[in-house]
C-alpha cells in the first residue's frame, strides 16, 4: 500500500509518501513541502501553488490513500480561515482523482508515532527519521509531520505494526530487526 500523508498549511504544506511493503516494513518514497511565504504571494496564488504541487506529487507517486492531519488549533480567526482554505484545496486533489482520504487528529498521530499524545514536534521528527531511516534533517517539521500522518495510517491498518495504545517498548521487543542502530 502506498500512502500520501499531508500536513496542510497556507504558508507551508508538508507532504510525505511511504510504502507498506511485504514483511510489514515501511519504506520512504519521498517527502517535502509546498512553501508559499507570507507576503510574497496573495492567498489565491498560494492556494493555486498548493493545488499544483500536490497534484504533481499525487500523479508522480500514485498513492492508494491520502492521510490528512485534522485542523485542531489556529492562533486567530484569520489564520483559521486561511488554513481552512488551504486544507480544502489539498483535500480537493485526491478527491478529483477518486483516491480515498482518511483523517487523524494531532493527538492520534503523536500517540502512534511517539507513544505520547503530547509529544513535541522534535520528538515526532526524531521518531519519523528513525522509523524511515532518514539521514538528513528535513528543513521543515511540516514534512516529517506529514510522514507521521502517513505512518499513522499504516499503523492503524496493519496488525503487525503497533496499534494505537500499544507501547513502543513492546513493538521494539517484538520487532528488533526494524531498529536502525547508530554507528
Amino acid at each position: 500500500m502506498r500512502i500520501l500523508g499531508i500536513d496542510p498549511g497556507s504558508i507551508v504544506c508538508g507532504y510525505g509518501v511511504i510504502d507498506v511493503l511485504p514483511g510489514k516494513t515501511l519504506r520512504l518514497v519521498e517527502y517535502g513541502v509546498v512553501e508559499a511565504k507570507r507576503g510574497h504571494e496573495d492567498l489565491s496564488r498560494r492556494l493555486a501553488l498548493i493545488y499544483e504541487r500536490l497534484s504533481q506529487v499525487l500523479l508522480r507517486t500514485s498513492p492508494d490513500v491520502v492521510a490528512f492531519e485534522q485542523v485542531f488549533f489556529a492562533k486567530n480567526v484569520q489564520s483559521l480561515l486561511k488554513l481552512s482554505h488551504a486544507r480544502g484545496v489539498a483535500l480537493m486533489v485526491p478527491g478529483l482523482h477518486s483516491i480515498p482520504v482518511v483523517e487523524y487528529s494531532a493527538l492520534q498521530v503523536k500517540q502512534c508515532v511517539t507513544g505520547r499524545g503530547r509529544a513535541g514536534k522534535e520528538q515526532v521528527q526524531f521518531m519519523v527519521m528513525k522509523m524511515l531511516s532518514i539521514k538528513e534533517s528535513p528543513e521543515f517539521f511540516d514534512a516529517t509531520d506529514a510522514l507521521a500522518v502517513a505512518i499513522t495510517h499504516a499503523v492503524r491498518h496493519d496488525a503487525k505494526l503497533p496499534a494505537r495504545g500499544s507501547s513502543w517498548a513492546q513493538f521494539i521487543k517484538d520487532n528488533p530487526e526494524r531498529l536502525v542502530h547508530k554507528k
